[in-house]
Parts: structure tokens; sequence; C-alpha cells
């Protein structure tokens, strides 16, 4: 099984891999269900959707009248705007056929000016908190990608006491001095506040290439052997501050569940400097 750990303040022992449900995104319901027996089978007990992950919460909505107590669900908004928000945040509701949520994240808030919205009087911050409030959310995150990204958080953090926090993190990610420094801050902050750190990306085998045949849902071309995926995941799991938000594409999941089963402890850096100079690896934001 995979072990758990506290996901921050909330209460809750979170296995510290998560279902990220972009995976969803284009499944078939059938498909769906499939990949919700392997959770089971693993133990995974903790779901991250979002609005914006295509089909992913209507594929997640018909387990809710069995399962909901089995997991801590999480969703997301990349709304800006108070009304907007609230309009979206229902409709997540209805897709995800539950009255409340465990947690609404603010969805990649890196721009400055889109920032100043969320963050001000009228932004989606205000209806998260009122949400919070009349009990259709109990807790609050804020994600992000990119480099910039590690500054943002800690801005974010500065303005309001989110829960949670979740960005890009691998070996490779982290060879970058700009963005491990501010990685390395953004934990220091929680780890003091004990906010939650989701981690993504941790797959990545390179960006893909202009013209390259897309054999994966992913965004970026990602690892597919497993003694690679097993590098990729006990390294990140060898921070035992973080959480390991799964792979976005359902059938490299059980790799990645497989490989966090069997972890014991995070490799060297020698031997992961071999996996990325043997399949000539390169980080996807820059």
């Amino acid at each position: 099984m995979i072990a758990k750990k506290p996901f921050g303040r909330t209460g809750h022992e979170s296995t510290r891999i998560i279902f990220g449900a972009a995976a969803l995104g284009e499944v078939t319901q059938a498909e769906a269900d499939r990949t919700l027996d392997l959770l089971l089978e693993y133990g995974i007990n903790h779901i991250d959707t979002a609005a914006s992950y295509g089909e992913s919460e209507l594929r997640i909505g018909p387990w809710m009248p069995q399962y909901r107590h089995q997991f801590f669900l999480a969703t997301k908004t990349l709304e800006r705007t108070y009304d907007k928000a609230r309009e979206e945040f229902l409709r997540s509701l209805e897709r995800l056929q539950v009255d409340s949520v465990d947690l609404l994240q603010l969805h990649y808030l890196v721009g400055a000016d889109e920032w100043e919205v969320a963050m001000g009087a009228g932004g989606v911050l205000e209806w998260a908190v009122e949400a919070r409030e009349q009990g259709l959310l109990r807790f609050i995150g804020v994600t992000g990608h990119d480099v910039a990204i590690a500054g943002m958080h800690q801005r974010s953090l500065e303005r309001f006491d989110f829960d949670s926090v979740l960005l890009p993190y691998s070996y490779v990610m982290m060879q970058n001095p700009e963005y491990a420094a501010g990685f390395n801050n953004v934990l220091e902050i929680c780890k003091r506040r004990n906010v939650a750190v989701q981690t993504i990306k941790s797959l990545v085998h390179r960006p893909w290439a202009e013209g390259e045949e897309r054999t994966h849902a992913t965004w970026y071309k990602p690892l597919t052997e497993q003694d690679a995926i097993d590098a990729a995941v006990h390294w990140v799991l060898g921070n035992e501050d973080v959480f390991l938000n799964s792979v976005g594409d359902i059938h490299l999941l059980p790799k990645v569940l497989d490989a966090a089963s069997r972890y014991a402890q995070r490799p060297s850096d020698e031997a992961m400097q071999a996996v990325v100079n043997d399949l000539e690896m390169a980080p996807l934001f820059v």
C-alpha cells in the first residue's frame, strides 16, 4: 500500500500519491470506472480535479454516491471574479454529484494582473471564503505552473492563509537554481504554517517536439519505462514534506502507483543524473 501523511492542517491523512484527475478529461465512463478500481486497489484516498479538465468532473460524479466518504475531494476554478467563480463552482458541484467539496483551489494563478483581480474585492477569493462559510467547501488552495509560480505562491501566502499550494517538482526542474530557490522558500513557509504542498509534472521526459505525434494525454512527453518512472516517483517521495499528484494519463497511472507502492528510499543525485543523461531529459518550464 501507499503511505499516508497529514494533508496540511486539514485533519485528513492523504495518500502521498494524489489522483490527478486531469487523466479523466477525455476518457469514457467505462475507462474511468476501471481507473476507480485501480485507485481502490492501491488505497488512494484523495482526488484532485478541476472544472477545466474536460469531462473529468462528469466522470467522477457517478462514483460519489457510493464512494464520497472514501475520498478527500478537491476541484479548481480558473475564474477570477466572484460571480463567474460562483457560477462555475455550483456547476462543479452538480457535475461531481456532491453538496460540497473538501478543497477549492484558485487554479493557475500566475499572472500579476489576474492575481490582483482574484485577490481583490469582487474576486474569486471573496467567493471562496463565502462558500467556505456556507459549508460548500472546507479549505482553499492555490495552484500554478511555470518558473515564476514559486514567487507568486509566496505572494499569495502573504495575502491569504491558504490551506494548500500546488506547483511543479522533479529532479530536472530543481536543477534550475532560480526555481529551486523559490520552491524551497515556498516549502519552508508551508512547513511553518502547516500548509499542504502538492507537486506536479514529476514524469516529464521533455516538452513535445513540434510536429511530434502525441502518444499520451499529458501535455508533455512523459517517462514511460517503469525503471525511469520508479526513479522519478521515488525522488519526489524522498521529500517527506510533499505530495505527488499523479500523471495525466490513465495508461501510465498503474506504473506510477506501482512505483509508489514500492518506495523505500530516494535515489541519489548521481543515479538521477544518469537517468537524465541516458534519456536526454529536459525541463518543461525554463
